[in-house]
């Protein structure tokens, strides 16, 4: 009855713990060239899908128009600017959603996951139509 008992509790206590890992929050990204913060990004939650928009630019001088984006974003304030669209909740991670990247703006496929239960570290890999991609670690804002 023991083990029982020991072996629900673990799975109630697991299933708390999965339910309560989510991308929900403000994130600080990181620039791959420096290794110095870039921004905040705010990741929301809307109609079953994750979204984020950039908050804050960290970076001086900071680009603070999207001079390389494509048609209606094209010279928008990137402060504001929703790049993470679409992503869908699959088993422990988000997936086949799109980031842009206002620097050259070109926009990728996307997904998200925490790695080793490291809620605090977000990895967000955007892959390109070639199959290239490339993974950063975003960090959790503590507010």
């Amino acid at each position: 009855m023991k083990t029982i008992f020991s072996f629900c509790f673990a799975m109630i206590l697991a299933t708390v713990t999965m339910a309560q890992a989510s991308p929900v929050g403000i994130w600080k990204t990181i620039d791959d060239e420096t290794g110095k913060a870039k921004s905040y990004v705010e990741i929301y939650k809307k109609d079953g899908k994750f979204f984020g928009k950039v908050t804050k630019l960290l970076l001086k001088p900071a680009d603070t128009v999207c001079e390389k984006c494509p048609g209606p974003l094209k010279n928008k304030p990137v402060i504001g600017m929703v790049i993470l669209k679409d992503l869908k909740p699959y088993k422990y991670y988000w997936k086949s959603g799109t980031i842009l990247d206002p620097a050259n703006g070109s926009s990728y496929g996307c997904s998200m996951w925490f790695d080793d239960d490291k809620e605090d570290e977000l990895k967000v890999r955007g892959k390109h139509w070639t199959g290239l991609y490339r993974t950063q670690t975003w960090y959790r804002v503590k507010t």
